[in-house]
């Protein structure tokens, strides 16, 4: 994976083989970046990173200047990877090692920006769920947004606060807002 913007503009970062990751596609990610920057100010915002697995999001934004990023992963290979890489490059990235869903039913932090990745085999169920806990708990800043990456054969725009979707190959990036 490689950064494709900012400060560490170009820096691959290789990650261990046995990690149980996804990454998301650089294609998927540059194209998602450019609708963000649209919206945001990366060094005016907090963005809270979940199924961060890699990190190559987060990444991606410490690059490009956010300078309060929070990972949350339950495979301590992907958390103690984000935080040698962070570490590496002197990024603000802080990361907890949690389940995800566990960590939405007690989180009170409020960002401008939350991912999810979540696994693609998730059910349509557990991936409704993210949104529902994220409103529900009231963690979006205002103005803020929920994206869900998902596959092609993942119907979100059922779930609360849908917006809309961007399709990238097989990866697709639901949009969730506070109404």
């Amino acid at each position: 994976m490689r950064i494709i913007s900012g400060l560490y503009k170009s820096r691959k970062i290789i990650a261990p083989k046995n990690l149980p990751v996804r990454p998301t596609t650089d294609m998927a990610k540059e194209s998602l970046f450019n609708i963000l920057n649209n919206h945001f100010y990366f060094d005016d915002i907090k963005v809270l990173d979940l199924f961060a697995g890699t990190g190559n999001i987060s990444y991606e934004f410490a690059s490009r200047g956010t300078e309060d990023i929070l990972c949350v992963d339950q495979d301590f290979g992907c958390i103690k990877f984000i935080k040698q890489t962070a570490e590496k490059f002197s990024m603000p990235i802080s990361t907890i090692k949690s389940d995800v869903f566990k960590y939405l039913e007690k989180a009170t932090l409020k960002s401008d920006i939350i991912f999810a990745d979540p696994p693609y085999n998730f059910t349509e169920e557990q991936f409704s769920k993210i949104p529902e806990l994220v409103f529900k708990n009231e963690l979006l800043l205002e103005n803020g947004l929920l994206i869900v990456e998902h596959s092609k054969h993942t119907d979100m725009t059922k779930s609360s606060h849908y917006s809309y979707s961007k399709s990238y190959g097989g990866n697709v990036f639901s949009f969730f807002e506070s109404t």
